[in-house]
């Protein structure tokens, strides 16, 4: 084998033997350049490829940042202003407490895993979103992670989406209702990266809970055919054959990769099907909940129906207007988490995972439930909870998981894992470990430069 190392001795590309490289046409290391190298390592890792149980995933991001002491790590033993008011109850599987608010989600124990070690460094809101849903840090400096940029690496949606191929019919990778950005721009680790456009999710940016829910592309104009839709694509393609060297461009290749998912899309029965919530009886909808984070998780279960890959569901956060703090609980943490916070999540979450169950579904799509980090084990002087990165939970259900079952523990306040401590790399690793993607497989940013796709190692132990 070909082996290239960092100046720490640290592996970071392994080519093909002899034989491969004289398969491709290089005899010998002479005639083998780098991106020939790179080409081959890829082709490599797509030859050993396993098949995994997961066909999907549904990546369920608690923007905010949810408290794992008020969720699934509950310390009743613990001093008042570290306990607070929330009362652990048993689920269906004995000896796993959980929150009282969440009294749906406890009773389908036996179908998720609890992560309660999960910890990273960062207690950065961008940076670390960044962290959790890429499985590495984000090389640019922090105060710069606010943003998306193509020189950061993709989101697993993406990457899945370059690796795997496109998925017939519908895209590959979908995004709902719309980006985090709670108080400025759309936060980093939510695209493609250097990766391009063209493997950027789709976006609906609409509210499925309103009347005047718009699934964007998928919604050919009110009186447009689908014939007149082909004759735009015939000519949209003269255009192109006109103006070929215009591609080379950046700016024009990205409109290239956008204008065919929108043509794909609006001649897609599947895709009109799959985003047209109005197709669900009314009690469906109700059980998920007539919110913003509930109609979403419905559209997510209707979009690995119809084939989607990843679908990643935001919690919709605005500070200063609709969604207030969301799970960034800075104030009164018990009463807004009572109100506003756990009913939606516990109502959404129950619902996917009954209804994936019931439809067949649940063994072939991974769901993910997670936020950027937990909050702190005391309430600050404004009855809140701070960041708190060092110790948190995250729970996974589905895609060969093994549900009732719980991974690592925190100590006796929720501050720091006592065992089994979880990196965000572990889970992205263990994201691809389930649809049967080497975690380690190289992508490759615009200079050719290889990286893994995930900084972990799978947690074997949860299959």
């Amino acid at each position: 084998m070909i082996r290239i190392k960092a100046a720490d001795g640290r592996l970071v590309a392994s080519g093909p033997s002899r034989r491969e490289a004289m398969r491709i046409g290089a005899l010998g290391l002479g005639g083998l350049t780098l991106p020939r190298l790179l080409r081959a390592q890829d082709e490599a890792a797509g030859r050993g490829r396993k098949p995994g149980k997961a066909r999907s995933v549904i990546i369920l991001f608690l923007s905010g940042g949810p408290s794992h002491l008020d969720t699934f790590d509950l310390k009743p033993e613990a001093p008042e202003e570290i306990r607070g008011t929330f009362r652990p109850i048993a689920t269906n599987v004995p000896g796993v407490m959980i929150a009282d608010q969440m009294p749906r989600t406890a009773r389908l124990a036996d179908r998720f895993a609890i992560v309660r070690s999960v910890q990273h460094p960062q207690a950065n809101h961008p940076a670390a979103a960044y962290w959790m849903m890429v499985g590495s840090p984000i090389a640019r400096p922090v105060r710069d992670s606010g943003f998306m940029s193509r020189a950061d690496r993709p989101h697993p949606g993406s990457a899945l989406a370059k690796i795997l191929g496109p998925t017939p019919g519908v895209p590959p990778f979908v995004m709902l209702p719309e980006a985090m950005q709670p108080n400025g721009p759309e936060r980093s680790g939510q695209h493609a990266g250097f990766l391009g456009a063209a493997f950027d999710p789709y976006r609906i940016n609409s509210d499925p809970n309103l009347f005047d829910y718009d699934p964007g592309a998928v919604s050919p104009p009110a009186g447009m055919k689908a014939e007149r839709f082909g004759g735009r694509r015939q000519l949209l393609s003269v255009v192109e054959g006109t103006a070929e060297h215009l591609t080379r461009t950046a700016g024009v290749s990205e409109f290239d990769a956008y204008a065919q998912a929108a043509f794909d899309l609006i001649s897609s029965p599947e895709a009109r099907r799959a985003f047209d919530i109005e197709a669900e009886p009314e009690a469906v909808r109700d059980r998920y909940g007539r919110h913003v984070f509930g109609q979403s998780v419905l559209l997510a279960r209707r979009m690995v129906e119809a084939g989607v890959r990843l679908v990643h569901v935001n919690w919709v956060r605005h500070d200063g207007g609709k969604g207030g703090q969301g799970y960034d609980t800075h104030r009164n943490h018990l009463s807004w988490s009572e109100t506003e916070l756990m009913p939606p999540t516990d109502a959404a979450f129950s619902a996917l995972l009954e209804d994936l169950h019931d439809r067949g579904l649940l063994d072939e799509t991974l769901v993910i439930l997670m936020g950027e980090f937990g909050r702190t084990p005391r309430f600050n002087k404004n009855a809140g909870r701070d960041h708190w990165p060092h110790c948190f939970s995250v729970v996974l259900a589905g895609g060969g998981i093994q549900g009732g079952q719980v991974l690592g523990a925190s100590d006796a306040i929720g501050a720091y894992p006592t065992s089994d401590p979880v990196t965000p790399g572990d889970l992205i690793a263990t994201l691809h470990h389930s649809l049967g993607v080497h975690h380690e497989t190289l992508i490759h940013d615009l200079q050719r430069r290889p990286y893994p796709l995930a900084e972990g190692t799978p947690l074997h132990t949860l299959f």
